[in-house]
């Protein structure tokens, strides 16, 4: 069984895709920017780590509509414009998965959706029985 969800985020009608796909035991997350879930305004301009944390937490907001935690994720991928600021990115990244420590890949990206957003995050998880 497939399950999917949205955000109510206006790229993903335009685009055609949706925030979060559960298939089977899997939870797959689209990129998650540096947005304002209440008005899709990007936030924290300029700052790598606090950006980090909110498409982290755009991410954890996603896998809670399906029973997930960060404890279910078992993979992550960081879209970054400045490979230079890895350790900002990486910090905020440690702190939201501590032991969990999921499979990850950061990397460079010449731009982004919006010349603002520093970073873009994608996540997998698993759970047994979420896609039921």
């Amino acid at each position: 069984m497939i399950r999917r969800v949205g955000s109510g985020a206006p790229w993903e009608g335009i685009v055609g895709y949706s925030r979060a796909v559960a298939a089977g035991d899997h939870v797959h997350v689209s990129g998650c920017a540096p947005v304002d879930p209440a008005d899709g305004r990007v936030v924290h301009e300029g700052d790598a780590y606090a950006q980090t944390r909110q498409c982290l937490a755009n991410v954890l907001r996603a896998l809670e509509r399906f029973g997930c935690s960060a404890a279910d994720v078992v993979r992550t991928r960081i879209y970054v414009t400045d490979i230079a600021r890895w350790r900002e990115y990486g910090r905020a990244h440690g702190e939201v998965f501590g032991e969990v420590r999921p499979a990850t890949t950061m990397v460079e990206v010449a731009g982004l959706i919006d010349p603002a957003m520093l970073v873009e995050i994608e996540a997998d998880a698993y759970r047994a029985g979420v896609g039921r």
